[in-house]
């Protein structure tokens, strides 16, 4: 069973090209409902309009996805230094915010009893698409 699972990760490797960026964060301490609000704003805008749009959101989880594009893209920097990113449109393809984690923590409550507290985490996988602009030089 394992070398099935080894084999299936190769092809998809195989597969993958260099038009599509996957990056990924995951134990964010922040509930994935909050963070799939921000997530559906930026769906299928170009990087810079999400980056401007995240940046003047007053949520926190804008933060952590402003972040996560900006490593995507010094990602994409380090693996072509040959290549400059201006020459290349990058639009956010998909965002998928999935829920994590949940520590569960105790809170005093009336007449000595106890209520459950549910800390929510959640992994993000975001996926650039990277396509180069045609110049009619």
């Amino acid at each position: 069973m394992g070398s099935r699972k080894r084999e299936t990760a190769l092809k998809r490797k195989e597969q993958k090209s260099d038009d599509v960026l996957i990056v990924k964060l995951n134990k964010s301490n922040i509930a994935p409902r909050k963070m799939r609000l921000v997530a559906n704003q930026i769906k299928n805008l170009n990087v810079n309009e999400a980056i401007n749009v995240l940046r003047f959101s007053k949520k926190v989880a804008a933060q952590s996805l402003e972040k996560l594009i900006l490593s995507a893209i010094a990602n994409w920097r380090q693996k072509n230094k040959d290549k400059n990113v201006e020459n290349f449109d990058i639009k956010v393809k998909e965002v998928r915010v999935d829920g994590g984690r949940v520590l569960k923590r105790i809170r005093p409550a009336p007449q000595g009893r106890a209520h459950r507290i549910r800390k929510r985490t959640n992994h993000v996988t975001l996926v650039l698409n990277v396509n180069s602009i045609q110049s009619n030089d």
